[in-house]
């Protein structure tokens, strides 16, 4: 099982990878320029970074090739998933309130990704920018008091978002959360 994590320049990037190695997965942080074919991995995580989506997305390297042209599990955090929402036709843009620390999540689908976990949870925050309207083919897994889509899966295929930060400490179930997306992979 290996799954690699994406630079997008986020402060925790390395935390992601962390999570995934103490849970015993191989894996490696790669920059978001690497070469679609260099991408051998049972599936990915894209990880949050710093660029506006709707202003710096070209920030995000390849990612997009990486979307259109993977058929391995993907999950976007934070930048990773706003910028997955608004490749696929959907937007995202500065939200209305910001979050920043501790947020309750409260989960609309205990799908694959969210499963086991209790249907309200504290999760970290820190984001200027949200997904605000759906692109077609995913629906809404998780929300908050202030953002309408906390986590968000595609219909058909394993692309999985959130705009939580998994990978900290103080997201409670993070850890649960990635084992969930490691099981997603190996199927």
């Amino acid at each position: 099982m290996k799954i690699l994590v994406v630079d997008n320049g986020g402060q925790w990037t390395h935390r992601e990878w962390r999570v995934l190695k103490y849970i015993g997965v191989e894996t490696a942080i790669v920059p978001n320029t690497v070469a679609l074919e260099e991408l051998d991995a049972d599936g990915i995580v894209l990880s949050g970074g710093a660029p506006s989506v709707d202003k710096e997305s070209l920030k995000l390297g390849k990612t997009g090739e990486y979307l259109d042209k993977l058929s391995i599990p993907i999950l976007g955090i934070c930048v990773g998933h706003q910028f997955m929402a608004l490749h696929f036709g959907g937007t995202a843009s500065s939200a209305d309130v910001a979050e920043y620390g501790k947020v309750e999540v409260i989960i609309d689908d205990h799908d694959e990704l969210l499963k086991g976990l209790p249907g309200r949870f504290q999760g970290w925050l820190s984001h200027n920018d949200e997904v605000k309207n759906m692109p077609r083919g995913f629906e809404i897994l998780a929300h908050s008091k202030n953002c309408i889509c906390q986590a968000m899966k595609h219909e058909s295929r394993p692309l999985f978002g959130v705009q939580f930060h998994p990978e900290v400490e103080h997201t409670e179930h993070g850890e649960d959360i990635f084992k969930n997306f490691v099981e997603i992979c190996k199927k």
